[in-house]
């Protein structure tokens, strides 16, 4: 008879203690639609460990991220 163990996260499973709580206790990932998040323009810029990267919306209606 073979049993499988479900599949933990590698930054769960990689930890010797790693338990079934602790499995449940990862928050889930927020989610914010494009539209919120741009505002109603099309470019902004997102500031993150002291780089200025840029989120614009391009003419084919897709998400570049550009440092």
């Amino acid at each position: 008879m073979i049993t499988t163990t479900p599949a933990m996260p590698p930054a769960i499973a990689a930890h010797p203690v790693a338990t079934a709580a602790a499995v449940q206790a990862i928050k889930p990932v927020k989610r914010v639609s494009s539209a919120s998040l741009m505002d109603g323009g099309r470019e902004m810029e997102i500031e993150h460990g002291g780089r200025v990267y840029r989120l614009r919306i391009t003419q084919l209606n897709k998400l570049i991220l550009t440092a």
